[in-house]
């Protein structure tokens, strides 16, 4: 009488890790571009955070210069130009925030709305059109239309017998002209997320809110709106997490010296002080400080929204 032999675990594991990888090599090659991008591009450029401890001589090897401390952090909270660029990057991002964040959720509710599907193929497309336009197009068709002087749309005032407006010269009107422009630019992009969300709601609820009465509107808001909750609260919180970074060719562009009580933020002072003063040390002082109030801001918006009975992204 013959015996059932096992085969031994060490065998069986290895045998079937190699079946597993022969099947999904694929996936794992697809994976190395954007592990060596994370790599070398986020990971590897950490370690000059160094800098910001240090006195950092640019002819010297990094881990060579001395160690200072948060020396160049109390010179970077000294200066006078620190905290009015701090304040403009909390304003400019709250406000984004406020009128940017809800921007695409209420378009992407609306184009899921639309029966005419060429119509809403079109709107979907001239609406992501702008976020492949680069900051340095829009900001030369910024001038083109809002210029005081030369502006499209002040020469139109003009000829109806309007006063030109100021949109660009006076700090709060730029402020408006700059958010209404970064809504406009990431308006329709943002919306792919919400319609990818829309898109996955079960049509049996839609059914069955349509049996016991509920019209258009209140589909909306008793069904559309629930279930695609989960993904903006994500976005929410990644959105908060980013409250003190803000974007440098954006302000840097918009900007002018006519509204830099208002226009100069976080960024355009490291640019400042890292390459046109070359203070390599202070702006990566800076820099670290923007990160470390992001991770606070970050860990704080998840903990509310676990808090509130929301997924949270962690």
């Amino acid at each position: 009488m013959t015996r059932d032999v096992k085969m031994p675990a060490t065998v069986y594991k290895g045998a079937s890790m190699t079946a597993y990888l022969k099947r999904t090599w694929m996936l794992y090659a697809m994976l190395l571009l954007p592990t060596a991008f994370f790599v070398i591009f986020r990971y590897i450029p950490m370690a000059y955070i160094w800098m910001a401890f240090s006195d950092f001589n640019i002819f010297r090897d990094l881990f060579d210069s001395s160690w200072v401390g948060f020396a160049h952090f109390q010179t970077a909270f000294a200066q006078h130009d620190f905290w009015p660029a701090f304040r403009n990057t909390i304003v400019l991002n709250s406000l984004d925030l406020i009128i940017g964040f809800p921007a695409p959720i209420i378009l992407a509710i609306l184009l899921s709305e639309l029966k005419f599907k060429l119509f809403k193929r079109f709107t979907q497309t001239v609406l992501y059109m702008p976020h492949f336009l680069s900051w340095v197009v829009i900001s030369s068709m910024m001038v083109q239309l809002f210029a005081t002087n030369m502006g499209l749309v002040n020469n139109f005032f003009a000829d109806l017998g309007l006063n030109r407006f100021d949109f660009l010269t006076t700090s709060w009107n730029w402020v408006g002209t700059y958010i209404g422009i970064g809504v406009w630019q990431s308006m329709g992009w943002g919306t792919i997320i919400y319609l990818a969300a829309i898109s996955a709601i079960d049509l049996s609820l839609y059914e069955a809110a349509e049996i016991d009465g509920a019209n258009r509107f209140q589909k909306i808001i008793h069904v559309t709106i629930p279930c695609i909750m989960p993904t903006v609260v994500i976005l929410l919180i990644l959105a908060i997490g980013g409250m003190v970074g803000i974007g440098f060719d954006r302000p840097f562009l918009m900007q002018n010296p006519t509204v830099m009580d208002r226009a100069d933020v976080l960024s355009t002072l490291v640019f400042r002080r890292g390459i046109q003063t070359f203070q390599y040390s202070l702006a990566t002082a800076i820099s670290v400080f923007q990160s470390v109030i992001n991770i606070f801001l970050l860990v704080s918006a998840n903990f509310i929204a676990r808090k509130l009975g929301q997924r949270g992204i962690y």
